[in-house]
């Protein structure tokens, strides 16, 4: 019985260690390859998001911002959407009005950490390190 058994345990593992090696390539190009579609899309939100602040406000941007947003409901996080919800309920809540500076600052900034946290999975950066500059022209 011991005879057949000495060349198929190399064989054996030779198959599990190629099966693994595939498994776990496989999942780290997957993951690799969401993590590049989330940054893509995030990308475009940040930079719709322009049209919540400073001279750069502007409704055809906000427009553009909602719709990339009922995208993100399929590869957002949790956090990103409820960092949006909140900017929501604020644009919401003024009624059209400008928010205060530094409550609308907070709103945009959340955002932007949250979805920094998605993808870098941890930061020690907080809302008020994202800042918004105005070009002057």
């Amino acid at each position: 019985m011991k005879e057949w058994l000495v060349p198929l345990v190399p064989l054996l593992t030779a198959v599990l260690g190629a099966f693994l090696a595939f498994l776990f390539t496989s999942r780290a190009k997957r993951d690799e390859s969401i993590l590049r579609f989330k940054e893509e899309k995030y990308s475009k939100l940040l930079i719709k998001l322009q049209g919540f602040v400073g001279s750069t406000t502007s409704a055809q941007l906000k427009r553009d911002f909602f719709e990339e947003q009922y995208q993100s409901w399929l590869y957002a996080s949790d956090e990103v959407v409820e960092s949006i919800n909140s900017l929501i309920e604020l644009v919401i809540s003024n009624k059209g009005a400008a928010p205060e500076a530094e409550t609308g600052r907070k709103a945009v900034g959340e955002i932007v950490l949250a979805m920094r946290r998605d993808l870098l999975k941890t930061t020690a950066l907080t809302h008020k390190a994202f800042r918004y500059t105005d070009v002057i022209r």
